[in-house]
């Protein structure tokens, strides 16, 4: 019981803790806590956690993680030369902590009850996230956010408009997350819930939906409308499919071929993300194009740390550093080499792969639904990633690798209510 509060309190500190940060005005080392309680939950699990509890290690999930972990290890040691202290920063986010959220949420998140627990904490936090987004655009911003976007945060005011970012590190985390959790939040409703609770759960996914238009990110739309399709296919529903499908269509049609809304700056700004002519996509195309003649004579990659922050903090003196990939896709490609990004993201398709096979097998209504639910939102924040740095920032990194985890017991839940099932009959 008390590594499950620790867990939970690590859930709902990678909501809080830029929040925390900026409030607070005192710069704390927020991946070095996230370490601290992961290390704690570790520590209790191995004296109260039974023996045959920890056989759910024994998955390709934990092995695969694992792999991915030993390979960026290894990168310490890539010839192109990168800082140690850049890589020890970058390993963290990278391979770090999905192999640890995953180890230790696969040996204390054991029961239906935690799963529901995990759903209600994240669409909780996720809704708060949208009301203090909300606030943000239409009441004001606190001391916190005007410092925020005094250093450092000046790309979050375009144009005299404001790029919502709420409570966590800036827009692109936010909308992503947005609508990530609104499309949880809307499968949830559809699923065997009390009327009350369908209601909340519809009004919450809204208040999601228009945190996700405020934030002003546009790769946010490439986490809703994949996740939205896996979601549709996975349900087996031919008219849900046929229905849900024209509806993307006509929305993204929509979007495409009309003008309707343009006075409205969060309608435009999505509008945008489809205009094969828009200078950020094409500034994003030609940064790209610059990395793929560099990156054929290093197939292994620059090192971890050798792009993004860490890469204008550490490596200032490598070529790598100063084109910002924009992109977690492009980020892995660039410090692994393109060996390394066929491996990952062959490791991710596979475990996508993995997770809709389990879906299908299931057979309990509710456990299905809320199997759809982390599987669309796995989906929407591997596709929306290719965009932006959106899976391996918190809070969507937590949300996700311990979503990953919850499917691989899916089949165990469903054996253990089947049991239950037999007793009470």
């Amino acid at each position: 019981m008390a590594a499950k509060r620790v867990l939970h309190l690590l859930v709902i500190y990678c909501f809080i803790c830029w929040l925390l940060t900026r409030e607070s005005g005192v710069s704390f080392p927020i991946g070095i806590l996230i370490e601290v309680l992961l290390v704690i939950t570790i520590l209790i699990a191995i004296v109260t956690v039974k023996k045959e509890v920890w056989k759910n290690l024994n998955t390709d999930l934990f092995y695969l993680f694992l792999f991915w972990f030993i390979i960026s290890i290894l990168e310490v040691f890539n010839p192109y030369g990168a800082s140690t202290i850049g890589w020890l920063k970058e390993i963290r986010s990278a391979a770090e902590y999905p192999l640890l959220i995953v180890m230790v949420s696969s040996v204390v998140f054991t029961t239906k009850r935690d799963l529901d627990v995990f759903l209600i904490i994240v669409v909780v936090f996720s809704t708060l996230a949208a009301l203090d987004g909300i606030k943000q655009l239409h009441i004001g911003l606190s001391k916190g956010d005007q410092a925020f976007l005094q250093y450092g945060g000046s790309t979050h005011l375009l144009w005299g408009r404001l790029r919502v970012f709420s409570f966590y590190t800036e827009a692109a985390q936010f909308g992503a997350s947005q609508a990530h959790i609104c499309l949880v939040a809307l499968i949830l409703a559809l699923g065997p819930v009390k009327k009350k609770v369908r209601i909340i759960l519809l009004i919450c996914s809204a208040l999601m939906f228009y945190g996700m238009l405020i934030s002003g990110t546009r790769g946010a739309l490439f986490a809703l409308v994949p996740g939205a399709f896996v979601a549709i296919v996975l349900s087996k529903r031919f008219k849900i499919l046929f229905l849900g499908g024209t509806i993307a269509v006509l929305f993204l049609c929509f979007l495409k071929f009309t003008t309707i809304g343009n006075g409205n700056y969060q309608i435009y700004r999505f509008r945008s993300a489809l205009d094969l002519n828009d200078p950020s996509l094409n500034v994003r195309l030609h940064s790209q194009r610059i990395l793929k003649d560099y990156m054929e004579k290093i197939p292994f990659g620059g090192g971890l740390g050798v792009t993004g922050s860490n890469g204008m903090g550490y490596n200032q003196d490598k070529f790598l550093s100063k084109v910002q990939p924009d992109s977690y896709w492009v980020k892995v490609w660039v410090m692994y080499g393109i060996v390394g990004f066929i491996i990952w993201i062959s490791m991710m398709m596979y475990i996508l792969g993995k997770c809709c096979a389990i879906v299908w097998r299931l057979n309990d209504e509710d456990l299905k639904v809320k199997a759809i639910a982390l599987t669309s939102g796995f989906a929407g924040i591997l596709m929306c990633s290719y965009g932006n740095e959106v899976i391996n920032n918190m809070p969507s990194s937590i949300i996700i690798y311990i979503s990953l985890s919850f499917m691989y017991l899916m089949p165990k839940f469903e054996q253990k209510i089947k049991e239950d099932n037999l007793l009470k009959a």
